[in-house]
């Protein structure tokens, strides 16, 4: 029997990403799948559905039917609890899930003994780059903050040299430098900034130095603790080290024109690195854009999706910044999708193989059980009477 894909309309306000295209669709037939795409699903990423049905899916206007029946259904992000339990029993989910956020949802899954495969959650391993949805969308993330910064700095990116005088570059100053933080910088460089970067995981210097950043030195006592976690993501740091590390920020942010801060700790909090004390020191009319701000925020300020202006500097918090692009993040996600997806189908038919290590990695239900173990604990108390 033809392992059957759909692909609903994301229902999140201000998505436009879709989680399949035409030439993901094309490479489902290819393999011997059937693909289902509901009708508009990818307009906002401007894929026409003709598009859809030229690369051989089926088009319906139907999602609740088309839900019920498909054995695989993939989403940008997580459904409602109430169409998770309307997937048939035993059926597959691909989505980022959120389930520290989501945890109704978990409890439908389950319930429903559907296997729910995170996309946060795949394993930064070599074997698994080609499923690295975070990696692909944050990347755009990391460009489009500058482009934000940019538009809203009243000040040129490059230096100038013009008859009226010479203009100073701006000074940018970027927190993190994962996938993100890389791209911001090599982005910022592109628009003739200076970028100065700091980060607690010395490891990340020469990276930061070959795209033409400066490295944000911690004094070497601190330095020898690094922060380098599981899979090249940073850990979660003391208090004590975090405040060390404000102090020696300070410093720069007070010169900076635009501050980019992406930095996160997987499954945790967003690191508090940008205080009110701080952001008090900067020049007015300088701009802050938080990338962590759907976990909490770097910037103690920051709020999701909305402009807060303290002491004359703008404070933006965009919570979704890669449906900005939503055309390219589409492409990129669903070939995310896909190569995870060629894990899951052998000889077209569903062949889920709990052993596999990416497999296991991104599980986060199956069965009928909660597989990942964070999101267990979360649930216990819970279900404790």
């Amino acid at each position: 029997m033809t392992v059957n894909i759909f692909v609903p309309r994301e229902r999140r306000r201000g998505e436009t990403r879709v989680a399949a295209t035409p030439e993901t669709v094309r490479k489902m037939v290819k393999a011997g799948l059937a693909a289902t795409v509901e009708r508009g699903a990818g307009s906002d990423a401007f894929f026409p559905d003709g598009e859809y049905e030229a690369a051989g899916a089926v088009l319906t206007g139907d999602a609740a039917a088309a839900r019920a029946a498909a054995d695989v259904v993939v989403t940008v992000t997580a459904p409602e609890a109430a169409e998770a339990a309307a997937q048939k029993p035993g059926s597959v989910l691909v989505a980022f899930l959120a389930p520290h956020r989501n945890l109704d949802l978990v409890r439908a899954l389950t319930e429903r003994r559907v296997t729910a495969l995170a996309m946060e959650l795949v394993p930064r391993i070599t074997r698994a780059q080609g499923m690295d949805a975070l990696s692909s969308q944050a990347n755009i993330a990391g460009y489009k903050a500058v482009l934000l910064a940019a538009l809203r700095l009243p000040k040129y990116f490059p230096l100038l040299m013009t008859a009226a005088g010479t203009i100073k570059p701006s000074r940018v100053v970027v927190m993190g430098a994962g996938v993100a933080g890389l791209q911001a910088i090599a982005t910022a460089r592109r628009l003739g900034a200076i970028v100065e970067v700091s980060d607690i995981r010395p490891a990340v210097k020469e990276q930061v130095q070959s795209l033409g950043g400066r490295f944000i030195e911690l004094p070497m006592s601190q330095a020898a603790e690094s922060g380098e976690g599981a899979g090249g993501y940073a850990r979660e740091m003391g208090e004590d080290f975090l405040r060390k590390q404000r102090e020696i920020v300070e410093r720069h942010l007070a010169q900076a024109d635009a501050v980019i801060t992406t930095a996160l700790v997987p499954g945790r909090p967003a690191p508090r690195l940008v205080t009110a004390q701080m952001v008090e020191a900067m020049r007015p009319g300088s701009v802050i854009v938080d990338l962590a701000v759907e976990q909490g925020g770097n910037c103690e300020l920051s709020a999701a999706d909305r402009e807060v202006v303290h002491h004359g500097v703008l404070i933006l918090g965009p919570s979704n910044l890669a449906a900005a692009m939503p055309h390219d993040a589409s492409s990129l996600y669903a070939r995310n999708v896909f190569a995870l997806l060629q894990l899951l189908v052998k000889d077209g038919r569903l062949a889920l193989d709990v052993q596999d290590e990416v497999v296991a990695g991104t599980l986060l239900t199956h069965d009928g059980q909660v597989i990942h173990a964070p999101t267990a604990e979360l649930l216990q108390p819970q279900s404790v009477g």
